[in-house]
């Protein structure tokens, strides 16, 4: 099959040159319906992330988009719920043309996750988007619903037809995280998910995973030689890895207490990151080559112990933080006082594999944290000699390489520099890349590039069941070890870098957080 054709679909783009293999390729005829459209996820990110691939050429003519929900409207009450999300959190700029004819394959059908009868009307309405846009019953159902309704929604899927695929046709299911809340629950999830799509119809969504920067890692590690040699345990000292929010829960307070820190974000996120930097290269960039070297390094990644001294875990309280009051955790709407739910969390691990033997890996998030950042951080060993007395060197601290994947997306290094003048003195400087300035064309939204991933069929950037449930097998000693603690999570202040427990977790082996 030729480059200009998709080989998900068979979708031939005619105005492609098929000798051009760097042209994107376009989703074949298909339909996306969405359950819990009503909610925020949908709303800024999913409706607005549909809209810039059309306007990108990025989607068939035919497209279809369905919502299913418990609300009273019709198709056009939806169509205006759909462009009042695209006004006001598009990301390219609104084209009438193009939102014309993506509105007519706008379709709605209200109901419950329990309702047969509306599964039948959702049935039926695919059927005949069918027939009417040219959708080649090929469908995609997005779950963006809270994990509890998984199963009866999944369960209508199958009872009404709606998941079974026909030959060419394909049908596919995307899950937002939480995959499970340890790895118990996740195997009863994948069984579920199990019995009714094969493993390769489940998209598994890590919005992280679609993110430019990230998938820069690999070209930063495998397109360029300059690094190769120095990227093992010889010459780097340690790794950190950061995703750190300036924001506090706002209105998910019933989703959040019970969850916490650890779950929400290390053991999809920040293992995904590390396993995106510890990982072999790969034979090839396909999916199952790619999932392969993954799952090797979540294989090989254990917890450093004694996990009173090799992890840390927190909960913001109020101060001011960018000039005003905020509220702590407990004061929070609709969260417990007696909450021992923690915001902030930080682990230890090692990849015990020869390139990385020896060299911790440190991930940590939290919230209400001194400014949102995400980054990969990693650090190198001092020189073995230093011709230089201490004076001439008390300001440089250790070389680094920073993978900067938000807001400012990008990489930096870190390497020391003599400062003019007559007498002999090295600082720290930094050399910077900035996606930004480098590119004259903006990196497109996570979910755009996830959403066509999986019109196209194409799971590369998807976690399978197998790296979800080793993630929980690598984080499940730690939350049962806190769960155990009679002490709850260590107090810090909002807009603090966390407590001071994990200033102490890397202080014992001499070393400190980066400050972003």
């Amino acid at each position: 099959m030729s480059a200009a054709t998709s080989a998900a679909t068979g979708w031939t783009n005619p105005l492609r040159d098929p000798r051009d293999k760097r042209l994107p390729r376009i989703a074949g005829p298909c339909s996306l319906v969405i359950f819990g459209v009503t909610g925020d996820l949908s709303r800024k990110k999913l409706m607005p992330a549909i809209y810039d691939l059309a306007n990108r050429g990025l989607l068939p003519p035919g497209f279809a988009l369905t919502g299913f929900a418990r609300r009273d409207w019709a198709s056009q009450d939806f169509g205006q719920v759909v462009y009042e999300a695209v006004k006001q959190h598009a990301r390219t700029p609104f084209r009438q043309t193009v939102w014309d004819r993506l509105a007519e394959g706008f379709r709605f059908v209200p109901g419950s996750f329990d309702d047969d009868d509306a599964f039948d009307r959702l049935e039926a309405t695919v059927e005949a988007l069918d027939r009417e846009r040219g959708t080649g019953g090929n469908h995609a159902f997005y779950l963006s619903i809270p994990p509890g309704a998984f199963p009866v929604v999944l369960k209508q899927l199958s009872r009404s037809g709606l998941a079974t695929a026909d030959g060419e046709r394909w049908r596919r299911v995307v899950i937002e995280k939480p995959f499970g809340h340890d790895l118990r629950s996740a195997r009863e999830l994948n069984d579920i998910v199990g019995d009714v799509f094969p493993e390769d119809s489940v998209f598994r969504i890590d919005h992280y995973l679609g993110k430019e920067t990230v998938q820069n890692v690999l070209a930063l590690r495998f397109a360029n030689q300059l690094f190769e040699p120095i990227w093992n345990s010889h010459y780097v000292d340690s790794v950190q890895i950061t995703m750190a929010e300036d924001i506090g829960l706002g209105g998910r307070a019933g989703y959040y207490d019970g969850i916490g820190a650890a779950r929400d974000v290390i053991q999809n996120h920040l293992l995904q990151l590390l396993a995106f930097t510890a990982m072999e290269e790969p034979v090839s960039f396909s999916s199952d080559e790619l999932r392969a070297e993954k799952i090797k390094v979540l294989n090989a990644t254990k917890l450093v112990g004694p996990l009173d001294e090799t992890t840390a875990h927190g909960q913001y309280t109020g101060g001011w933080q960018g000039g005003e009051l905020v509220r702590g955790l407990t004061e929070e709407e609709g969260f417990d006082p007696n909450s021992r739910t923690e915001t902030y969390a930080a682990i230890t691990c090692e990849v015990d594999t020869r390139r990385w033997a020896g060299v911790p890996f440190y991930l940590r998030t939290g919230k209400r944290l001194g400014r949102r950042v995400t980054e990969i951080a990693v650090i190198f060993k001092r020189a073995p000699h230093l011709p230089f007395d201490a004076t001439m060197t008390e300001e440089l601290g250790q070389n680094a390489l920073v993978i900067r994947v938000q807001p400012d997306e990008g990489v930096t290094m870190r390497f020391g520099s003599k400062v003019p003048g007559s007498q002999m003195e090295v600082r720290d400087v930094t050399m910077d890349f900035g996606y930004g300035t480098a590119f004259t064309e903006a990196s497109p939204e996570a979910y755009e590039r996830l959403i066509l991933d999986v019109l196209l069929g194409e799971p590369s950037l998807f976690p399978v069941n197998e790296e979800v449930e080793r993630s929980w097998k690598i984080l499940d000693p730690v939350i049962e070890h806190w769960a155990e603690q009679e002490q709850g999570p260590d107090p810090y202040p909002a807009g603090s870098w966390g407590p001071g427990s994990a200033d102490t977790m890397l202080a014992r082996t001499g070393r400190t957080w980066r400050r972003p």
